[in-house]
């Protein structure tokens, strides 16, 4: 919070190239913002971040006329694989220069912006996050922010390396309800929280499917292998694009990587927990027939049921359980809570804090933050100790604007890479189980080493940690 306290295609040589000689490159373009020309400690107040969008549709359009409405951004460059999902932004945006590729943008373009937008599929945020930060640009990245645990960790130690201005695109963690429940906390009005429960109705898209068949007309409007980017080479899809990917590990995370960032979000900043030292999953099952359970590994479940455990930190008194439950399935209605009244919002998620003393909850983006019983929502009293960020979820956009704009170290962000990273890496390694189920034919309790980032008991599930990009694509 800005105002708290406390790789290439071997067909594509030139694309190669760049990516090799990247680094290079930075030391000879003028990449630094125009807002630090002026010498240390300028800000032109007149000042206007220059932005290159790469994911120009659906919730990349959203993102881009976000970043514009905070009064204080130049949608400079757009970027997109698929020139039917990009119409709206271009039509919005007619003075942005338009590519399909990103390295040709990077390599021509660089110097002409000061700042990039990630909004793509999954397992392409790493990939183009990173080599933005090597050109010296503050970014934004969609949630989850990476595809894998190595990707997130290695984008958190880029982002201090290289200096640049980060923000994770889950914008709950600018809404207020997450300071009202660090606050409650803080203050001691549910004692000691030692459970957590985090439930969504997602997936809303196929999974616990078999792939379906290739089709033989690609849109003409879409380049289907930059879409694949990193991963491994097939044929085209239909309804792949834009939207069903996230039920295919290849391309997306699951119901974990949509909701968990917005979800898992406020149980980090209320405890302070950070990294998960074991994780056992159970997944629910998909029948061909009345007597045969499918097998669909390219697929994730339909539904699970996962827990974290969390080692003590300076706000728990001991180890802090997390479960993670999607695909429809909640934890049991709280006997504080009355018959009738809502339980986590109309659209299905919601995170519940038990502890010693009592209970709270919200539901999506940490939206209707509430006390049990619920009448100790409006009694209950606790000093203010964090400013909340001007419009909230909405306000997220701006935030990171601004952040920006006054460059690396002066702001706190409500999601920066120090803290996003963290996070993606918690619901990754829950990912870890829900992998490690289809491997062992069973539940197991997979334990962590963070330091080496490796399951200790399970060295199939490695595989996993850090993925093999498809050749011709590199960090």
């Amino acid at each position: 919070m800005a105002e708290e306290k406390e790789t290439t295609p071997k067909s594509n040589p030139s694309r190669r190239e760049f990516l090799k000689t990247s680094t290079v490159a930075a030391a000879s373009f003028m990449i630094v913002p125009r807002f630090v020309l002026g010498g240390k400690g300028y800000t032109a107040p007149s000042d206007r971040l220059l932005i290159a969008g790469v994911g120009a549709g659906g919730k990349g359009q959203s993102d881009i006329a976000n970043f514009y409405k905070s009064g204080k951004a130049e949608i400079a460059f757009l970027c997109d694989v698929d020139d039917r999902r990009s119409a709206k932004s271009r039509s919005d945006f007619p003075k942005a220069k338009y590519y399909k590729d990103w390295r040709e943008m990077f390599e021509k373009d660089s110097k002409h912006f000061d700042a990039v937008s990630v909004s793509t599929p999954d397992h392409n945020h790493a990939i183009i996050a990173y080599h933005a930060m090597q050109l010296g640009k503050h970014v934004y990245v969609q949630k989850p922010l990476t595809h894998d645990i190595w990707e997130a960790r290695m984008l958190t130690d880029a982002a201090k390396k290289y200096k640049v201005v980060t923000q994770m695109g889950n914008q709950g963690s600018s809404n207020d309800g997450t300071r009202q429940m660090s606050e409650w906390y803080d203050a001691g009005l549910i004692g000691d929280v030692h459970t957590v429960y985090c439930w969504t109705n997602r997936p809303v898209w196929p999974q616990g499917i078999a792939w379906p068949p290739p089709q033989q007309n690609i849109p003409k409007e879409l380049d289907w292998d930059l879409w694949l980017g990193t991963a491994p080479k097939k044929d085209y899809v239909d309804k792949l694009v834009p939207f069903n990917w996230r039920g295919w590990w290849d391309y997306g995370t699951g119901a974990l990587g949509d909701m968990g960032c917005h979800l898992v979000e406020a149980p980090f900043r209320v405890l302070g927990i950070r990294y998960a030292k074991d994780v056992q999953a159970s997944v629910g099952s998909v029948y061909v027939d009345e007597f045969k359970e499918g097998h669909f590994p390219e697929s994730c479940p339909p539904s699970s049921h996962i827990t974290l455990t969390f080692p003590k930190t300076e706000k728990t008194q001991g180890d802090v359980t997390l479960h993670w439950m999607d695909g429809g399935i909640q934890p049991e209605r709280p006997i504080e809570l009355g018959p009738n009244e809502d339980f986590g919002g109309e659209q299905g998620n919601g995170t519940l804090f038990i502890g010693t003393k009592g209970k709270m909850y919200a539901s999506t983006y940490s939206d209707a933050a509430t006390l049990l019983p619920t009448a100790l929502t409006k009694t209950a009293k606790a000093p203010q100790k964090w400013a909340r960020v001007p419009g909230g979820a909405d306000g997220h956009y701006a935030q990171w604007v601004e952040g920006c704009i006054a460059g690396y170290g002066k702001t706190e962000l409500s999601s920066s890479f120090d803290k996003a990273g963290p996070l993606t890496e918690a619901l990754l390694m829950a990912n870890l189980a829900v992998r490690g189920h289809e491997l062992k034919g069973g539940r197991i309790k997979l334990v962590w080493d963070n330091d080496a980032m490796k399951i200790t008991n399970f060295d199939a599930v490695n595989q996993y940690v850090k993925r093999q990009y498809r050749e011709g694509w590199s960090i």
